[in-house]
């Protein structure tokens, strides 16, 4: 049986297998992370960095890097002494049920986004609405710049609200991203964002049972 050119072709040959999936690195000091590794916030950058556990743990440090990349904490927080209702959920003017609000350390201002399918979309929120709605949360006072978000969620009269690290936001918008199809998302698109909000109610913890969050 005569070969065929590629297969006789050492250098043509690796085209015809598949290649193994390359292992996600630490941005830092590029060693293999596991799933489930730690992220950073570049705050030159405006992006998420993939960190292995030391790296994580050496920016934690105060000063460490001049500033630039901040430990994305790991804690989930919930207050179930604040409410939104209604009214809240108006004035923060949110077109959609689904929410996150952090504050911009570099423009010095909040910001609220919600997934949607062309991906992280930026709605308006002013200082006075913040300050109205959740300026005099405990919630509120102990969000982290930069590194973590208030997550909110609006469904069937109910109202939710967490404090939450940032990735895990950004991660939701690009499970919508993927999933979402037609006006509503579709099915597929609900199912994952019930799954998402279940496994954050899973993680978090009430302000009460945490002595020094």
């Amino acid at each position: 049986m005569t070969a065929s050119p590629a297969t006789r072709t050492p250098g043509l040959r690796r085209f015809l297998t598949q290649r193994p999936p390359q292992p996600e690195r630490c941005e830092l000091c590029a060693v293999a992370v596991e799933a489930g590794h730690r992220h950073l916030v570049d705050t030159e950058k405006r992006a998420l960095v993939c960190a292995c556990a030391p790296c994580a743990l050496l920016m934690e440090q105060p000063g460490a890097a001049a500033g630039r990349f901040r430990t994305v904490p790991a804690r989930y927080l919930t207050d179930p002494g604040h409410r939104l209702d209604e009214s809240a959920w108006e004035a923060l003017q949110i077109p959609v049920g689904v929410a996150f609000l952090f504050r911009n350390a570099a423009l010095d201002r909040l910001v609220a986004l919600y997934p949607s399918p062309a991906g992280a979309t930026e709605s308006e929120l002013e200082p006075a609405t913040w300050t109205d709605v959740l300026g005099g949360s405990r919630l509120a006072e102990l969000l982290e710049p930069d590194v973590e978000a208030l997550l909110l969620r609006r469904t069937d009269g109910r109202f939710e609200c967490h404090l939450v690290p940032i990735d895990i936001c950004y991660e939701l918008v690009g499970r919508m991203r993927l999933l979402w199809q037609g006006f509503d998302g579709g099915a597929e698109a609900r199912a994952a964002l019930d799954a998402f909000f279940a496994d954050v109610a899973r993680r978090v913890r009430p302000l009460g049972e945490v002595g020094h969050p």
